[in-house]
């Protein structure tokens, strides 16, 4: 268990028992955890609505609500937080009663000191746990790219050296990039080479979040803080707690959370949406984008300390056409990388011919480009060589061509289309909607700029986060 990650519970405890709030008052901060004390039941339920907690702690008898109703009010609007109760008497009809309200165990009082911790570190490893099984789901939804960092050029090696000395630290770092030259994957490099490696590496694209969601993605919501937060939700902070958070595409947060991003940075505290009370996680921020950040700060939008404060370290990753050397190591790589996932024995080979051809292109959507152009060619090749005939936007010669070469986009291979619109849209004769014609002309255009989309939101004459948002919908059909 890596100990950055089991530390630092936040704790309500209640209990009538003014000695015993003076013990968990004193005592629990000593072992790294933040407590609030509460005398009756009812307080408690407030305290709890008001604020989210990973650990209650609950006399059964008190005073106005026992201990089985403020469990049922936290588990209704809280199901994350774990609940203990203390009891006075070694029931064995209210430990069940309680364990079947979703208690996550019971202690009799008077409780032994060593036991409490035991059952602390426990409710530590569950949080972890549930923080670690949401990281992978946000990294599976967000992964892409290679597993691994590959590149024999200069400027690569050097970009090597730097993660080794980096990666141990707490540094914040900066990667600084064209679409699909690899940002994340150096951000996981960072991670996984760090002393953080057990906890959780946390991805997020802050150009694709709803920008009316952005803060309560980031930070969590109590229930209530606006209009359908039915219930307490932690954020991608708290999930990364312990581990790393990866902040891609950061130019796109506005100047509001800009500030809140700032003064994480600066106080390691955050303050869920609707709460009035900040709370510490131990994250590690790695940031990215592909924007030029000083014309964003003589625009004022993009807050200058906040540029000081998240490029420590700058990476700033090379274009694909900057590094062609490298093509053969990453060409042999991504087969090698697809061919185990097809469970192919033996991968395919390139033909000199087809090295060529994958040369002389200008790899607009570097690295990821290559990636798709490697897979899509081994499917065509089957069991056999991959040659210039297997290769994307081809001509006859084998030679690779932009897809923004002839400057026009077609739509679909539909017999007897109607050209609408120009040369650079093609509509079936029996029609489509206005919905549909929208999604495949933004298909289109990011398949003209092989994916790149501030590219493709320039030419659509839209916000990148709309792009984002468009994208989304045409996904979810």
């Amino acid at each position: 268990m890596n100990d950055k990650s089991s530390a630092g519970l936040r704790i309500l405890f209640a209990d009538d028992e003014a000695h015993l709030r003076d013990v968990m008052r004193l005592e629990l901060p000593r072992l790294g955890h933040e407590v609030t004390v509460h005398s009756d039941g009812e307080s408690a339920v407030r305290a709890a609505e008001k604020s989210s907690f990973d650990l209650a702690i609950l006399d059964i008898r008190m005073p106005g609500l026992n201990g089985i109703e403020v469990l049922e009010r936290i588990k209704k609007s809280s199901p994350e937080t774990q609940v203990v109760l203390l009891t006075g008497q070694a029931s064995l009809e209210t430990a069940v009663q309680a364990l079947r309200l979703g208690a996550f165990d019971y202690l009799t009082k008077p409780c032994k000191w060593a036991e409490l911790e035991v059952l602390l570190k426990r409710v530590a490893e569950r949080r972890d746990l549930a923080n670690k099984a949401a990281a992978l789901e946000t990294r599976l939804k967000h992964a892409e790219g290679a597993p691994t960092l590959v590149g024999e050029t200069p400027g690569m090696q050097a970009i090597q050296r730097l993660i080794d000395t980096v990666a141990p630290t707490d540094a914040t770092v900066l990667i600084l990039g064209e679409t699909g030259t690899g940002k994340e994957l150096v951000a996981r490099n960072l991670h996984e080479r760090s002393n953080r490696a057990g906890g959780s590496f946390v991805p997020v694209n802050c150009g694709a979040l709803p920008e009316h969601l952005v803060e309560s993605e980031l930070f969590g919501h109590r229930k209530g803080a606006f209009t359908g937060a039915d219930s307490h939700r932690k954020g991608l902070f708290e999930v990364a707690n312990g581990g790393t958070l990866f902040l891609d595409e950061v130019g796109e947060l506005n100047k509001s959370l800009q500030v809140k991003l700032l003064r994480f940075l600066e106080s390691g505290e955050i303050r869920r949406v609707g709460e009035n009370e900040p709370f510490r996680v131990d994250v590690r921020v790695l940031c990215a984008t592909n924007r030029n950040i000083p014309e964003m700060i003589a625009a004022d939008t993009f807050r200058e300390d906040l540029y000081f404060r998240i490029n420590t370290f700058e990476i700033r990753l090379p274009p694909l056409r900057e590094r062609v050397g490298d093509l053969p190591g990453l060409v042999d790589h991504l087969i090698r990388r697809f061919a185990s996932r097809r469970g192919m024995i033996e991968p395919p080979r390139v033909t000199p011919e087809a090295y060529e051809a994958l040369a002389r292109h200008s790899w607009p959507g570097n690295v990821r480009e290559l990636a798709n152009v490697v897979e899509r060619a081994m499917i065509l090749a089957g069991s056999g060589p991959i040659t210039p005939e297997h290769l994307p936007m081809t001509n006859p010669t084998g030679h690779l061509r932009s897809g923004s070469a002839t400057g026009t986009v077609s739509l679909g291979s539909a017999p007897h289309a109607t050209a609408v619109a120009g040369p650079h849209f093609r509509v079936p004769e029996g029609g489509m909607s206005l919905r549909d014609v929208e999604m495949r002309y933004i298909q289109a255009v990011l398949e003209k700029h092989n994916g790149n989309k501030p590219a493709a939101a320039r030419e659509l004459g839209i916000a990148l986060k709309t792009l984002y948002n468009k994208i989304n919908q045409l996904q979810q059909g």
